[in-house]
């Protein structure tokens, strides 16, 4: 196992990732959202467009990971203007899960927030993903709130926001 975390920069590396995203969001999110619901939020929020405009527009950073060359994983986040770092993505291909590439990933982005100056990082989680919480809760990010978000469509994001103090 030979994990690569390499920011992405190329179109061809976005689109890796936007293809990969798809996939992962239908099986993380086929028990707590409807299809139809993943569908819109990846286009919304993971296409290739998206992400580009969230580069350009909204200061993200996007990183690919790679086990053996092969990609298996992204993250998506970006400093906000206070103290803290927005944790917006990170996926992990279901074969490669428990196998410690999501505790690098999360590490790496520990090191980007340190790197910014940062003293929190903090993400927004699917109240219903337990999954998820509780691999936050290990890691030690805290609930801090309780949010939802009007995203269109007819759609609601329902979140708990965390935060980790680095």
């Amino acid at each position: 196992m030979a994990i690569e975390i390499k920011e992405a920069i190329a179109s061809e590396e976005l689109r890796s990732i936007a293809e990969l995203a798809e996939k992962i969001w239908h099986e993380c999110y086929s028990e707590i959202l409807s299809a139809q619901q993943i569908d819109y939020m990846v286009e919304k929020f993971q296409s290739y467009q998206a992400m580009v405009s969230q580069i350009e527009k909204q200061n993200y950073r996007y990183y690919a990971v790679y086990d053996d060359g092969e990609i298996c994983g992204y993250i998506g986040a970006k400093p906000e203007s206070d103290d803290r770092y927005f944790l917006s993505k990170l996926y992990l291909k279901q074969d490669k899960r428990g196998r410690g590439i999501a505790r690098l990933m999360m590490n790496s982005v520990f090191t980007e927030a340190r790197n910014a100056g940062k003293k929190r990082v903090y993400l927004t989680v699917n109240k219903y993903n337990n999954h998820s919480i509780n691999v936050y809760k290990r890691i030690g990010f805290e609930v801090i709130d309780s949010v939802v978000t009007d995203i269109g469509g007819g759609y609601v994001m329902d979140d708990y926001v965390m935060e980790y103090k680095l």
